[in-house]
């Protein structure tokens, strides 16, 4: 914002032996006249883990650690931060993440907030990759990039890529002798500028370093360190074995338009460079299946022209029958190894496209995944790539981890086209079969993944340890593996000590790499482990070990969160990492209102939530001033519909209908929300939301949609974005947002029904006019309370409440938050308003009553 001011912008980067430690350190000064929020923003690999978030406001430093997530909810619940707010949130961008705090400080504040990421830099075709985003959205006097590499085997070549544009042209600087490296960025800020007399900054983009390592044996490169082993096994100069793919690809109706036209020309690239001794075939689907060839075919010009002919042709339409696809495309490979069409040597897969759930046939995923279990042989590999963010991901993740292969995600709003074509170059020439790397067992303990499937050109296999103290002084290792009609035989060795003695010498070298990479590769193959345990018990024992790893180095993981807290302690907040989202129903900016977790208190806004519970309507309302959460019931009736939020200047209405519970309890009808309706005057534009279907009218134009799909529609500023069976986002002009999340309860509950919640942010712009049950909250009024004292429950105190000129008999009590969690919820600790908020509400609650879903309501 204006009179926020970056003093420094400073990144280090050190990649010791494909390991990279990265810490970006920001300085900034509030040179306004006036107390504003100031916000640390910046982008991380999804593939990193964040080990460190420290962050010092006038003097006050905050400090981060890793705990198990519900103890550092707990802690974090205990003392939250006055005006603070921390957490990581998934976006839609390219293999990147969000991580965002923000703080509401005086003026003349001085921040600094320093974070700190580790990651291991995977080989794709060739060379290792370090990307770097820099958006620091102003200029800034002191703004520095340094990346070091140090590789003990040599470094065959660096590049940094200027994907920043010609604008800085010739600023990067790089620097290399045999073992080092180091790419430096450091504009002036005059070379910031967009333009001479610019005050905004030119620098917004990826700032990308390339390299690769010298290998002198096929072997591998097995190095020792401060107790642990790391062997990297990437040999060359091997002939590529020949493959059998067999191509399947969604032709369904949501793939119609770009994605189609950008798979198609992919394909055309991809079979024209199929070798001489392949053998594929093409498999499109819908509701339908379809082969282009029933059986494998050589992958002659004549027969690839053929086979791009028909792909051109395709028009999508209809469903989506993943099992029944890939079930034909196992039959076909089967037949053509039964049948002695193929190589025995060769290498086997099948290449899935997609961009859906399955519609059509099975729609089960588990039972997909296991009829596709139960056919594949222990020969093929199943690879998935899901377009776009419609599909669910997780699924395509875990057919293709339990099937020795790999799942990548494709971005549609990007070329998708080259991504594909990428990805497929990647698998396009396997060297190896069954490869297996063995140490001596009394040598070395815990070993991570040490036998593979495959080894593609230009990938590289990594193997990790520990080495028994007081063992050999050199690591031997055996590497077995067929190339071919070859088996292979390979052997590498390392001295114990020497590394250690080499790094001690060095400047810019992490000297406990080996042990932090071995952690990384371990956490990650517990977490795909987790994904495809077959029973709760052994998900809870691979969570355990996953948290104690996490917590022994420091690991941000998705079942650890790492606290931030002042040095006295009685100031936190909470670093949170929540679920990969199946699709990109929502901007970053919208992930980050729903996802973001610790986001408590802020200085502008009132922090409004409705939550439902099994019983009447309940209402939280988090008031920040007063640092109070309030909450009340209101006891209506079913079929009546209650007015939310009314903004009659901007022309939204939100507006819920009460449905009744399946029968009585104790001669009182709990009641429930089942439907939300939020509408938008100005466009006439109307989004109705029940327990079961979405519909979205538009004058005389309306659109049905079920809990069972996933989508988005953008019309006439209103974006809808509906995640199956989750929750439905509703986003008017990206200025107000409402998020509906159902509830399902068991079908034959003997009371309880289906039923919705709304949660509207706090960052929605409503007018001043805003009102409602919800919206009148928007404009905090002052609460006092006081004369707390026991009441007749010892574990519910009761207090006098001052609001609004009434004096209110309250009792304190805990109340369920949904939205983390949608079985259990989380508990807030709140006043309780009795007799449906009276006197806490405008008016009586039946003034709240409105005779339609899209009804506006007159403010009091």
């Amino acid at each position: 914002g204006d009179g926020i001011h970056i003093h420094s912008y400073k990144v280090e980067a050190r990649i010791t032996s494909r390991f990279a430690h990265t810490t970006i350190c920001s300085r900034v000064v509030n040179t306004a006249q006036h107390a504003q929020s100031v916000v640390f923003n910046v982008q991380i690999p999804k593939s990193a883990f964040i080990s460190n978030f420290t962050m010092n406001v006038n003097g006050i430093t905050f400090i981060g650690s890793v705990k198990e997530k519900t103890v550092a909810r707990s802690l974090y619940a205990k003392a939250r931060a006055r005006g603070k707010a921390a957490g990581i949130v998934r976006t839609n961008s390219n293999d990147m993440e969000t991580f965002r705090t923000e703080v509401h400080v005086p003026e003349g504040s001085k921040i600094q907030f320093e974070i700190h990421y580790e990651e291991m830099m995977q080989r794709k075709l060739g060379v290792y990759e370090y990307n770097l985003n820099l958006q620091p959205g102003k200029l800034v006097p002191q703004f520095q990039v340094d990346v070091y590499i140090y590789e003990p085997k040599g470094i065959a070549f660096v590049r940094a890529l200027n994907s920043l544009g010609g604008h800085f042209e010739g600023l990067i600087k790089v620097t290399t002798s045999n073992q080092k490296a180091h790419v430096c960025f450091k504009p002036t800020l005059h070379q910031q500028r967009k333009c001479h007399n610019c005050s905004s900054t030119a620098v917004e983009g990826d700032f990308t370093v390339q390299y690769d390592v010298i290998r002198e044996s096929n072997g591998g490169d097995l190095q020792v360190s401060d107790g642990y082993f790391v062997h990297f096994f990437a040999p060359i100069n091997l002939s590529p074995l020949p493959k059998n793919i067999v191509f399947v690809i969604d032709v369904s109706g949501s793939m119609w338009g770009l994605k189609m036209k950008q798979t198609v020309q992919a394909m055309q690239t991809i079979l024209d460079d199929l070798g001489h001794d392949d053998f594929f075939s093409v498999i499109d689907f819908n509701h339908n299946v379809r082969c282009w060839s029933d059986e494998l075919v050589p992958a002659t010009s004549i027969q690839t022209s053929e086979a791009k002919k028909y792909i051109q042709e395709i028009q999508p339409n209809g469903g989506t029958n993943i099992n029944e696809a890939l079930l034909r495309a196992t039959h076909m490979l089967s037949n053509a190894m039964n049948y002695g069409v193929i190589d025995p040597h060769s290498v086997s897969m099948i290449i899935l496209v997609s961009d859906g759930d399955p519609t059509v046939g099975e729609i089960k995923l588990s039972a997909i995944q296991k009829n596709v279990k139960k056919r594949m042989r222990d020969e093929f590999s199943l690879f998935s790539l899901g377009i776009g963010f419609d599909v669910d991901y997780d699924f395509l993740e875990r057919i293709a981890l339990e099937n020795r292969g790999i799942a990548q995600r494709i971005y549609a709003n990007q070329d998708a086209s080259q991504q594909l074509k990428e990805f497929y170059q990647q698998v396009s020439s396997p060297l190896l079969r069954k490869i297996l790397i063995e140490y001596p067992d009394e040598a070395v303990t815990d070993v991570t993944q040490n036998s593979f499937d495959k080894y593609f050109s230009g990938s590289e296999l990594v193997v990790a340890g520990r080495v028994e103290p007081h063992g050999y002084s050199v690591l031997q290792s055996v590497i077995t593996a067929s190339s071919g009609t070859m088996d292979l035989s390979l052997q590498a060795e390392a001295d114990v000590h020497e590394l250690d003695e080499i790094l001690a010498l060095q400047r810019h070298v992490n000297p406990g790499f080996a042990r932090q990479l071995w952690a990384y590769i371990t956490v990650n193959q517990l977490l795909a482990e987790r994904s495809l345990a077959s029973t709760a018990a052994k998900k809870r024992k691979i969570t355990q070990r996953i948290v104690s790893m996490a917590l022994e180095h420091q690991f941000v993981t998705p079942m650890t969160a790492m606290l931030v807290e002042s040095e006295s302690g009685d100031e936190r907040l909470l670093a949170d990492s929540p679920k990969d989202p199946k699709q990109g129903c929502c901007t970053g900016g919208d992930l980050y209102h729903y996802l973001i977790l610790g986001v408590l208190f802020f200085f502008s806004y009132a922090w409004i939530i409705y939550i439902p519970v099994e019983n009447d309507p309940h209402f939280i309302i988090h008031l920040p001033k007063s640092k109070q959460d309030i909450c009340f019931n209101i006891d209506s009736e079913p079929g009546k519909i209650l007015n939310l939020v009314s903004d009659l200047d901007l022309g939204v209405v939100v507006n819920g209908q009460l449905i009744g519970a399946k029968k009585q309890e104790e001669t009182k009808m709990s009641t429930f929300f089942g439907t939300i309706a939020i509408y938008y005057k100005k466009q006439d534009m109307k989004v109705e939301i029940s327990t079961k279907r979405i519909s979205v009218t538009n004058g005389k134009h309306a659109h049905l949609f079920t809990w069972e799909e996933t989508g988005n529609m953008t019309q006439n500023g209103v974006r809808i974005s509906i995640k199956k069976d989750t929750h439905v986002t509703v986003s008017v002009n990206e200025e107000i947002s409402f998020m509906v999340l159902l509830h399902r309860v068991w079908k034959k509950h003997p009371v309880n029904v289906d039923f919705l919640g709304v949660y509207s942010p706090h960052t929605n712009m409503f007018s001043p006019e805003v009102h409602g049950l919800l919206g009148q909250f928007f404009n905090e009024p002052e609460v006092k309370v006081f004369n707390v004292h026991p009441g007749s429950d010892p574990k519910k105190p009761e207090a006098t409440m001052e609001v609004k000129g009434h004096k209110l008999a309250v009792t304190r009590g805990w109340q369920k938050d949904y939205r983390a969690d949608k079985v259990y919820g989380t508990n807030v600790y709140c006043w309780f308003i009795h007799n449906s908020g009276k006197g806490f509400i405008d008016g009586h609650y039946k003034d709240y009553i409105v005779p339609h879903l899209d009804s506006f309501r007159q403010r009091l």
